[in-house]
């Protein structure tokens, strides 16, 4: 079976922001009197505004519509900045576009957040861009990833989601694709139809192709 696209989320997989998206939550619950703690790191990465904001202001007095208002307009003015990439990131791209094979980028971010982002890591670069903004549901639900792959046109056996979070990593399971998880904050254990490497440097188009060719011989 031939690999016919890549579905990479943004936050902490191909950009350096889990950091920035941490930082930015620690400084508004502090604001609203809850220190964040590392006990709080499942509720925070790689999950989208809105979410986070549910949790904050379930562990807090504040309203969540409020929140998330301050949360995307702090991040986005955070990444507005400058972001960075993650090891191996620009490697892979480059190897990807050299082999002509079509790349998606999935993410629980707003599109304001992500226009910001893109100013670094170059919008040509995906054929589709799905973001937190694009569906009703975002991650952990499998839902950006089946928006992305309906508008590629393939089907999820033939196209492998890189992710770096467990919310991202369930989102692209549940959507059936196999997945290559590059842990940034939380681990992520191994488990059938997904491989676990420490960082992007690690990995090749070969690598993704026998992704596929793994999938298929399960199937």
């Amino acid at each position: 079976m031939t690999l016919r696209a890549v579905l990479f989320d943004m936050d902490g997989t191909l950009v350096d922001t889990e950091a920035v998206w941490w930082t930015t939550v620690e400084r508004i619950a502090a604001t609203e009197g809850y220190p964040l703690t590392s006990a709080d790191a499942a509720h925070v990465t790689g999950a989208a505004v809105a979410d986070t904001a549910r949790y904050l202001a379930s562990v807090s007095t504040a309203g969540s519509a409020a929140l998330a208002v301050r949360l995307d307009e702090d991040f986005r003015v955070a990444v507005g900045a400058g972001v960075s990439f993650r090891p191996g990131a620009v490697r892979l791209l480059d190897q990807l576009a050299r082999a002509a094979i079509p790349l998606a980028l999935v993410t629980a971010s707003p599109r304001s957040v992500v226009t910001e982002v893109l100013r670094t890591v170059g919008a040509d670069r995906f054929a589709v861009t799905v973001t937190a903004d694009d569906t009703v549901r975002t991650k952990p639900h499998p839902d950006p990833y089946l928006a992305a792959l309906d508008q590629l046109g393939y089907t999820a056996d033939v196209c492998v989601a890189v992710e770096d979070s467990p919310t991202g990593l369930a989102s692209a399971e549940a959507a059936g694709c196999p997945v290559l998880a590059v842990p940034s904050v939380l681990p992520i254990p191994r488990a059938p139809g997904r491989v676990v490497l420490p960082s992007l440097e690690q990995v090749d188009v070969d690598g993704l192709r026998a992704l596929v060719g793994d999938s298929a011989a399960r199937c």
